[in-house]
């Protein structure tokens, strides 16, 4: 599906991220691993070679706008080309608005909103001299519906999906197509550190009664990459279980 294709992943260590770098691996893809400690790269980076495919891995901070064009410099000069970006890169920092610190609030719209721009912004030369390329944002369901304690994430991330529209229609001229995901509640060390009854309330909300896995979210980005979803761009996919519809 993606062979030949280089692939670059931010926050690609665990989660989410490593999933969906495996999954692309998987289908073909050489894909560059991007997280804010190279060390933390090694388990992800060693099973994209197990699965056949090579491996980058690259320390990246994507709050620093001059760090991440230096990193995308280099992934071009090396790869020869950039196929798919996945802005995967992000960070929770919960609280009543009431006592939430500023601290807080720029430090999760600068890492979830800023570092999705400024990673976009750096891949852009290299996909429109291509004139091809796929941009995934990982956005939330979070930024369509609100929750109470998350207005700083609910913030970034609705900002992610107003910019993944704006972005589709300025790259849509040089065949680099845009797309974004809402993820609901995904199942995580977090998910399972909470209480039976706390999960409960959750799992209640969700019309398939199950937290989804990192897998379900990782193979609609490889299709949205991929070029079954040629003809689609501009769009925000929900993956919560009927959570959001």
């Amino acid at each position: 599906m993606f062979e030949g294709k280089i692939a670059v992943v931010t926050g690609a260590a665990r989660g989410i991220g490593q999933a969906i770098a495996f999954d692309l691996a998987a289908k073909g893809a050489g894909v560059v691993v991007c997280d804010i400690k190279e060390e933390w790269l090694a388990e992800t980076a060693d099973g994209i070679r197990k699965l056949g495919s090579e491996a980058w891995c690259r320390e990246l901070d994507v709050t620093n706008t001059e760090a991440v064009q230096n990193v995308f410099s280099e992934i071009a000069e090396a790869t020869g080309r950039i196929d798919i970006l996945v802005n995967n890169a992000g960070i929770t920092r919960d609280g009543l608005l009431m006592r939430m610190s500023e601290e807080d609030w720029d430090a999760v719209l600068t890492v979830n909103l800023k570092g999705t721009f400024a990673c976009t912004k750096a891949v852009t030369r290299t996909m429109m001299k291509q004139r091809s390329g796929a941009i995934v944002n990982i956005a939330s369901v979070i930024g369509l519906m609100g929750n109470a304690g998350q207005a700083n994430y609910a913030a970034s991330k609705g900002g992610v999906i107003s910019f993944t529209k704006s972005v589709a229609k300025e790259f849509a001229s040089r065949n680099i197509r845009v797309n974004a995901v809402a993820p609901g509640f995904i199942a995580s060390k977090m998910t399972d550190a909470l209480s039976d009854e706390v999960r409960n309330k959750m799992l209640d909300v969700i019309p398939l009664s199950r937290f989804g896995q990192p897998e379900d979210v990782a193979r609609v980005v490889s299709f949205l990459a991929g070029d079954d979803a040629a003809y689609i761009t501009g769009e925000v996919i929900n993956i919560s279980g009927g959570m959001v519809m």
